[in-house]
Order: C-alpha cells, then sequence, then structure tokens
C-alpha cells in the first residue's frame, strides 16, 4: 500500500502574485493518470524559475507543482507499457505549466509522457541532464541532420553556454570531436567552459552588437540558447550552408534580422522544442545521452539541491547566477 502523505512545492495565487510554499498533500490531491510516480529528483531549469517567481507567463492554472521534469520508480500503474519497480523519465508534455510537475515525491501522470530511464543510467544522472541536456542532444541531433558535422574548418559556436542547455552542448559537441566556442556574459566561467571541452570563450558583449544582415563568415554551424538580437547576430556570422539549431527565448521572440542569410548564404534555422518531441526521437536522444555525454562533466555542471531551497534558486536562475545544471532532490531533508 503506498504511503498517502507526501511533500511538494506549490504554487497558489495571490491577487496577481505567485506564491510558492511547501505543503503536505495526499494520492487524493493529485491529477488524474494511469502511472503513479515516486519521484526521485527533478532539477530546475529557466522555465521553472519563470514559474516559480511568477516572472512569466508559463503556469496555466492554480494550485500547481512546478517541475518541468522528473526521474523516479512507478509505484503503481495501470498502463500496459510501465509496472511497479519501472524506472522512468519525463521531460516536457507541460508537466509544471498545465499539469502537475516533478517538485514533490509523489506523481501521478500519463504513461504515454514517460520514457524509460536507459540502461546504464540513474535518476540522478538523468535530471543532471534534465530537460536541458535533452534539449541540447536535440540541437545537436538538429546539425547533424543538417550536414554539420565533426572535422569541419569552423568552430560550432554556443550562445548561453555558462547556463543547463548550453553547458551540455559544449560538452556534448566537444565529446563528438567538434571544435566549440562558448559564448557567456559571465567572464569568470571561461575556466569552467573550457573544463566542458571549450577551445574558445566569446563575450556576450561581443555577440549582442548590432550586426548587418550579413558579417564575416565565423562559424560552421551554432547551437543558439538567447533568441533575440543574438541569434540575429549568429545568423549573421554562420558559414554558408551553415545551420543554426535554436531552443531559447530568453533574449525575446523578435529575430532582427532579414532574409539574407538565408538566401544569399542557405543558412539554416532549425527550431528544436523538447516539449512536442516525438516519442520516437525522445527516446533516440536518451539513448545517446548515456553513450555521446562525458558523464564525468556532469560533476562540473551539477549540484544537487532540496526542494525548499527552490524558491531561492528560482530568483537565482532568473537573474543568472545559476551555472550549469541544479538537481532537484524532492526527499533531502
Amino acid at each position: 500500500m503506498t504511503q498517502n502523505t507526501f511533500k511538494a512545492l506549490v504554487l497558489t495565487q495571490e491577487g496577481k502574485k505567485t506564491v510558492a510554499a511547501i505543503q503536505q498533500l495526499t494520492l487524493d490531491d493529485l491529477p488524474e493518470g494511469d502511472v503513479l510516480v515516486a519521484v526521485e529528483y527533478s532539477s530546475l531549469n529557466y522555465k521553472d524559475g519563470l514559474a516559480v517567481t511568477g516572472k512569466g507567463k508559463i503556469v496555466r492554472q492554480f494550485p500547481m507543482v512546478p517541475g518541468i521534469d522528473l526521474a523516479g520508480t512507478v509505484l503503481e500503474s495501470s498502463s500496459p507499457d510501465y509496472r511497479a519497480g519501472d524506472r522512468v523519465v519525463l521531460t516536457g508534455w507541460s508537466v509544471g505549466e498545465r499539469y502537475w510537475g516533478g517538485y514533490a515525491q509523489k506523481a501521478r501522470l500519463q504513461s504515454h509522457w514517460l520514457v524509460p530511464l536507459p540502461a546504464g543510467m540513474d535518476t540522478r544522472t538523468a535530471m543532471a541532464i534534465g530537460t536541458a541536456g535533452f534539449t541540447a542532444m536535440l540541437c545537436v541531433m538538429a546539425l547533424e541532420g543538417a550536414g554539420i558535422l565533426p572535422g569541419g574548418d569552423k568552430p560550432v559556436l554556443v550562445t548561453g553556454a555558462s547556463g543547463g542547455v548550453g553547458s551540455v552542448a559544449v560538452a556534448l559537441l566537444a565529446k563528438l570531436g567538434y571544435v566549440v566556442h562558448a559564448v557567456s556574459g559571465r567572464p569568470e566561467t571561461e575556466g569552467y567552459l573550457r573544463e566542458l571541452g571549450a577551445a574558445g570563450f566569446v563575450s556576450r558583449e561581443e555577440m549582442s552588437q548590432p550586426s548587418k544582415p550579413l558579417e564575416a563568415q565565423r562559424w560552421a554551424g551554432a547551437v543558439d540558447t538567447v533568441g533575440g538580437a543574438m541569434l540575429a547576430r549568429v545568423l549573421a556570422e554562420v558559414d554558408y550552408g551553415g545551420a543554426v539549431a535554436a531552443c531559447g527565448l530568453a533574449g525575446g521572440a523578435d529575430l532582427p534580422t532579414t532574409v539574407m542569410p538565408f538566401i544569399l548564404r542557405g543558412v539554416k534555422l532549425l527550431g528544436v522544442d523538447s516539449v512536442l518531441c516525438p516519442s520516437a526521437r525522445r527516446r533516440q536522444a536518451w539513448a545517446r545521452l548515456v553513450h555521446d555525454l562525458p558523464h564525468n562533466a556532469l560533476g562540473h555542471m551539477s549540484h544537487v539541491a532540496a526542494l525548499e531551497e527552490v524558491p531561492r534558486l528560482a530568483e537565482d536562475i532568473i537573474a543568472g547566477r545559476v551555472r550549469g545544471r541544479t538537481v532537484v532532490d524532492p526527499n533531502a531533508a
């Protein structure tokens, strides 16, 4: 029999203010779903920061248990795809936004949202990778699909490199044999990024300068986690026939460029969305993360926090003070 009471971080609304507080819930409080999971770890992503602080229109209904990913063990299941004891990972599918997410000791979920935990990976590692690492892997796969492969005569650029997606993208690309240059607005992270495999460091100030539609061709391709004016700059500097895998909007949704990079240089802009990713590609990405990500790099880029620390850390991640990946342990005292 499953223990009925458990701890969760719950968001409520007081007027227009979002309030985050630890609450004791029961299984009867959980939304509908065919799989009950004992959550072992979640992680803190930029979108989680927006949700917990109320600084972004992320949460669609209240009350809400945030946390856009989780990893744990199935406790109960009425689905033929999973049974008690199975180890699972969830990223995407709007958990923590429309449906209760990972910042709780238990979660009731739809079975088709889940992916089996890949062989050779534990749940802490899965959340050190998390939605950010999964998104980074999708970006790498997008570049590969566009013909941007290791061994080219120009480096691949990663923007927002000291953040969660950027850190994993740097480590992945370097492990796969790409020459990687990393963009960050924090000069003190240069050593950290070089430890992850970056061969070059570019300041955010340089990449934020206004650009012409076409600039000197510096990059074979890029992973852009920022968007806005920085993405426009990157597009202007990508080599003929190159590609940019874009997955972030921290710099804004507007794109101040022209069609010239796309028409005159054949640059491809590849949108990467980890939420609506088809299940087959989702499983392929997780399987590759077991082998393609240097797991020793996870020690450099991740640390563990308790559920009670999430509201403070959410403010920090929005302010750009969090480096790498924050793994959330809902069972920590």
